[in-house]
Order: structure tokens, then sequence, then C-alpha cells
């Protein structure tokens, strides 16, 4: 991407599995930041990886549970994220 012409390059993932050598080879790559979803605790890895930034879904999940339990649409919050 950066030999195309890119100033920055982001990977944002869903579960943040880091297995094997992906530690060393995210240090050694150029993202500007990997980004993650708080499904899976990352602090062991953030101690190792100063590129691993994590966001906080609990609300979205808690709505899209509270939405399903009620009957309510789901869909909605694709365009009305809760913060």
């Amino acid at each position: 991407l950066l030999s195309a012409g890119a100033t920055r390059v982001y990977a944002i993932l869903t579960h943040g599995i880091f297995s094997g050598p992906a530690i060393s080879r995210i240090n050694n790559a150029c993202f500007e930041a990997v980004v993650v979803t708080n499904t899976i605790p990352q602090e062991d890895k953030m101690k190792h990886c100063s590129k691993i930034q994590v966001i906080d879904i609990s609300m979205i999940l808690a709505e899209a549970i509270r939405r399903t339990h009620n009957g309510e649409s789901v869909s909605y919050l694709f365009s009305h994220v809760p913060l």
C-alpha cells in the first residue's frame, strides 16, 4: 500500500488473536496501528507492541442484545451507533 502511494496503513480487526510471531511481525510491519476490539484481553500484547490499539465495543453489544430481546431493529445500529 505504501508503494502505491498510501501515507499510512492501518489494520482493523474484530478479534485480535495474536499467536506465535504475530507481535514481532506487527512491530516490524509498516502499520501505523493495529486496531482491535476488546472482545479478547490485549493488555499483555500491548506491553510488547505499541502499535496495538483497543476499542471498547461493550455499549454496541449491549444495545444489540437489548434490541434483540425487545424485538427491535438491530440494523438500526448500522447508522446510529451508541457511544
